[in-house]
């Protein structure tokens, strides 16, 4: 067909049925103009924007960071950066020794200016007396932030059915027990000083499902519910409540020791994540209300992953991923053990 002909043919078809082209014409701009405020709006956000001030939380006026897994890693550097910013630190962790480090790195770093508290906590024990003195310990504190970054995934790719018990109930207790009660040990104070910054640090595997991490998966996907639902219970008191969606991120829990543009430092992760305090990023528009993606290769490929939308082909494409990772650990361990 000629273009002469298919014109022809296209304004008789418009003249026969305006109303409907009307309509079709109307949803395509909808939908082009809908696409190209996203794509400004997860740029602008994750390239130009910068986020709520810190000292709006209580930095420099003698409030508190509570930082949960705060010897190593991602937490170890919140509670630095946090320090330096003009908090006050709690730390919380099991292992006594790194936090006492972490203590003396703050205090070197703030010439002292930072006040910081060790309490030694191994959350999978479940264990009520101590965490019935911590919970005594934040009632007399004032708390600005809480970090809630203690997380555990699996020792390796496995799947479910042959996982143990032991191992899922400490997922869950970890990632998601963990997460409630010390955020309900926080959020009544934070609520009556009408002001506070709650960070819930998630993964991209509760928003794909993992395939061989399915107890992970799944509690990092209620993580990310949780905070929908509960940010919008308290905006009204000042008190904002993120889910920081994480990708691959250089830490012991990744196995990953070198960084690239897609995997970041823990310093170069919390400085995005803190600078972009209220934005959403790569989760903007996205049907994720209080989700945040804060480092920028990240958040473009968040933003990619909704773009595309076709969830079944990166599920197959992460099953694959870790089918890959459980061969080379298992190879590893192989190796390890004939060489003893």
């Amino acid at each position: 067909m000629s273009v002469t002909c298919l014109k022809n043919w296209l304004e008789k078809q418009v003249s026969v049925c305006p109303l409907t082209y009307a309509v079709i014409l109307s949803i395509g701009a909808f939908t082009l103009a809908r696409f190209l405020f996203k794509t400004w709006l997860v740029f602008s956000q994750t390239f130009i924007f910068s986020g709520k001030s810190l000292k709006q939380f209580g930095a420099m006026r003698g409030a508190w960071a509570v930082v949960t897994g705060a010897s190593d890693g991602i937490g170890r550097e919140f509670a630095l950066q946090l320090g330096s910013a003009g908090f006050n630190v709690l730390l919380v962790a099991r292992n006594q020794a790194m936090l006492s480090d972490v203590a003396s790195e703050i205090a070197e770093r703030t010439a002292g200016r930072a006040e910081s508290k060790i309490y030694v906590l191994d959350f999978a024990k479940k264990d009520t007396e101590a965490f019935g003195g911590l919970k005594s310990l934040l009632d007399n504190l004032d708390v600005g932030v809480l970090v809630n970054n203690v997380g555990k995934s699996h020792v390796m790719p496995t799947y479910f059915a042959e996982t143990t018990d032991q191992e899922n109930e400490e997922i869950v207790i970890i990632n998601v027990d963990t997460m409630i009660r010390v955020t309900h040990a926080v959020l009544p104070g934070m609520v009556q000083r009408k002001r506070g910054l709650i960070f819930n640090v998630g993964s991209f595997a509760g928003q794909v499902p993992s395939p061989m991490l399915a107890t992970y998966s799944g509690t990092k996907a209620f993580m990310s519910t949780f905070t929908s639902a509960l940010a919008e219970e308290v905006w009204k008191y000042n008190i904002i409540v993120q889910h920081l969606n994480t990708y691959f991120v250089v830490s012991k829990m990744s196995n990953i020791r070198k960084s690239s543009a897609l995997v970041p430092t823990p310093r170069a992760y919390v400085r995005a994540a803190l600078s972009k305090v209220g934005l959403a990023c790569g989760a903007a528009m996205t049907e994720r209300p209080g989700t945040l993606t804060p480092f920028w290769s990240h958040a473009l490929l968040d933003y990619l992953i909704h773009v595309i939308g076709w969830k079944s082909a990166f599920i197959s494409y992460t099953h694959a991923l870790h089918k890959d990772i459980r061969r080379r650990a298992l190879r590893k361990l192989e190796r390890k053990a004939k060489s003893q």
